[in-house]
């Protein structure tokens, strides 16, 4: 099966397949496409600097606070809220906010660079919300930020450690929800759709019989996963709760990034594209992979598991002549060990077994990149549905019945 959403006239497609295949693994085509309220998304770019314009997005910077330590094999501990301030819960206005920004930063409790990034946060977040024309967009940026500030802080006095295999925390404060909650207003419903919706059932059909789903996709932003869940949720709520995300290192070492990915079931691992940033950490960095990669082959060993992974190694660029986006190429490799993870064999000639995979994978992203191009970009809509490719809008079917 292959998944494929957008953000404005950017694509990602994903390839999944069952444990029982053998030497093939089975594709069918399916995808949920979106279109953000905003040219700027209020998430924090991988490589940290604050909230960018969709094109900075994607440029290499420097995390507000780098990847030093590795993933543990601890018990997971939720944040304790015993002695934890609450100032950013008791805000009741956008000045609030500020001020609770720079009170804690005042008190030593925030660095000064996590803040800076929360009131950058703040406005961008601001204007995308307000961008959207909805009726009390006002209190929902204020209900929203005050609880994102009051868990980034939470973070910051009680740092949280991921697992190699870290589960969506639900309790006693449900992250999943929050995340939903924070990236909802964000999409624009109207100009979003989900092609051929059947598949999705089918996908949840197979994974409850005791089936294993990997999802191959390219990436664009952090909020992907929960646009995912989003767009998905009247119709397979159960997808959005159970998909497994491979989560880069950025995003659980960031102070603003970790409270969204606490909400998500993750597998984690370092970035191939930044193994030797710091040459004292490679040897680290590697054998925390390989717990990761243990984890994965226990989790698929066990069944009925749904495994999203973009082998990209990052998020999609734009054409720096056009300013068009399109998905970044896979990384054989990556593609290749997930193939081998699920079906447990292989070819004659693996090399040639590896790119031959990737490519198909790839192809198959690109050439369902025209039909959302047609639907978002060109405002064709439910129309630019093909013969392979059926666009729907599930939440309004929902709405409607």
């Amino acid at each position: 099966m292959t998944l494929a959403f957008s953000s404005s006239a950017a694509t990602v497609a994903v390839a999944s397949a069952t444990v029982t295949s053998s030497a093939r693994v089975p594709t069918l085509r399916g995808f949920v496409s979106f279109r953000l309220t905003a040219k700027k998304l209020p998430l924090r770019s991988h490589g940290g600097g604050g909230v960018r314009a969709m094109s900075e997005l994607v440029q290499d910077k420097e995390p507000v606070v780098a990847a030093t330590t590795s993933f543990t094999d601890a018990e997971d501990t939720t944040p304790s809220d015993l002695n934890h301030s609450r100032t950013f819960l008791d805000a009741r206005t956008e000045q609030d906010l500020i001020d609770g920004i720079r009170k804690e930063k005042e008190a030593g409790t925030l660095p000064p660079n996590v803040a800076s990034g929360m009131e950058e946060l703040y406005w961008n977040y601001k204007t995308a919300v307000l961008s959207s024309g909805a009726s009390g967009a006002d209190e929902t940026v204020i209900s929203n930020m005050s609880l994102a500030f009051d868990r980034m802080l939470l973070g910051v006095e009680h740092p949280y450690t991921f697992n190699p295999y870290h589960k969506a925390i639900r309790e006693p404060f449900d992250y999943f929800h929050f995340v939903h909650t924070y990236i909802r207003p964000l999409i624009d419903f109207k100009n979003s759709y989900v092609g051929n919706a059947s598949i999705f059932s089918e996908l949840e059909d197979k994974i409850r019989q005791g089936h294993n789903i990997v999802l191959i996709s390219n990436h664009q932003s952090e909020a992907d996963p929960a646009v995912i869940s989003l767009l998905l949720e009247a119709q397979c709520p159960y997808i959005g709760e159970n998909i497994k995300c491979v989560a880069g290192d950025r995003v659980i070492t960031d102070p603003l990034c970790k409270p969204f990915s606490m909400g998500r079931n993750l597998i984690c691992v370092y970035s191939k594209n930044h193994m030797n940033d710091d040459p004292e950490l490679v040897d680290m960095k590697r054998k925390a992979n390989t717990r990761s990669l243990k984890e994965m082959a226990t989790l698929l060993r066990s069944g009925s598991q749904l495994i999203w992974i973009a082998p990209s190694g990052g998020r999609d660029r734009p054409n720096p002549s056009t300013g068009e986006w399109f998905p970044a190429p896979f990384d054989p490799s990556s593609v290749d060990n997930m193939r081998r993870l699920v079906e447990h064999s292989d070819c004659n000639n693996p090399n040639e077994a590896k790119e031959a995979y990737s490519q198909a994978l790839y192809k198959s992203v690109n050439e369902q990149y025209k039909t959302l191009n047609f639907a978002i970009k060109h405002r064709r809509g439910i129309e630019a549905s093909t013969s392979t490719v059926s666009l729907s809008q599930p939440w309004n079917e929902s709405l409607s019945v």
